[in-house]
């Protein structure tokens, strides 16, 4: 059977994320639902990248679709989109080597979380708006810390009984950006709640209520203190995916908010 590489975006707000739940709306469903009706038959696989949580959205997904057709790539994605609603796009499909696995072979992923410093009438559902002043070289100084090979368990929801809680952060960066805080971030995977929690800390050591040297010290020691302050879906993208061979994308805001 055939396997073709997909890539697609989607606005995650009305989403309960991106794998398949009953009685829910999520992405991996629609993509389904919508690869039935093309194909006329359910003899297909679709595997994503990896998941996202209900609200976050996606610039970059990445899935490996397994199916018998005659159709070729280009009228794929033509028909795909054509069947898809309209908070789901389909930007490519190629046809790929059946050896490709959307996860399995990411080497990287980055996300992108966007905190917007003024009330925005447009970009309400893409960024979390703070009203505090926020200390941006205190959260650059803090983020530092996030970087290299470390135990997550204090930034995720999983079991640390159940699932390795080692993560590797490659880059971190925090920047301005007219009146949005741009939040990169760039590791061999992600666990789960662990970027909205990372997010949660740096805006509190942003405001002032919690120092640097905090984010080391719940590296070494497990807290519950990051849950309490677990971001918002709403400022949070999966921004790409890396595979071998492929460059680095620079991420960049969706949005103008001067």
């Amino acid at each position: 059977m055939p396997r073709y590489k997909v890539v697609c975006e989607y606005e995650g707000t009305r989403f309960s994320g991106w794998q398949v739940q009953k009685n829910a709306r999520t992405v991996q469903g629609e993509l389904i639902g919508a690869a039935k009706n093309i194909f006329a038959t359910d003899k297909f696989e679709l595997y994503g990248s990896g998941r996202t949580d209900a609200g976050v959205h996606a610039l970059e997904q990445v899935f490996h679709l397994d199916v018998e057709t005659v159709l070729a790539p280009h009228i794929i994605k033509l028909k795909l989109n054509d069947s898809l609603p309209a908070d789901i796009c389909i930007l490519d499909v190629q046809k790929t080597s059946k050896q490709f696995h959307a996860r399995h072979d990411a080497i990287e992923r980055t996300y992108l979380y966007q905190i917007s410093k003024r009330r925005t009438a447009f970009g309400k559902r893409y960024v979390w708006w703070i009203k505090d002043e926020l200390n941006i070289q205190a959260m650059q100084k803090a983020a530092q810390f996030f970087k290299g090979m470390h135990d997550f368990r204090s930034f995720t929801a999983d079991d640390p009984d159940h699932k390795s809680t080692k993560v590797e952060i490659t880059t971190i960066s925090v920047i301005e950006e007219g009146d949005l805080i741009l939040i990169s971030i760039s590791g061999s995977h992600f666990l789960w709640n662990m970027i909205r929690r990372m997010i949660g800390m740096l805006v509190e050591i942003g405001r002032g209520k919690q120092t640097p040297d905090i984010i080391p010290q719940l590296l070494k020691k497990q807290s519950d203190l990051p849950a309490s302050f677990t971001a918002p879906p709403s400022g949070l993208y999966l921004a790409s995916v890396r595979y071998e061979k492929s460059p680095k994308k620079h991420v960049q805001s969706l949005l103008n908010i001067q």
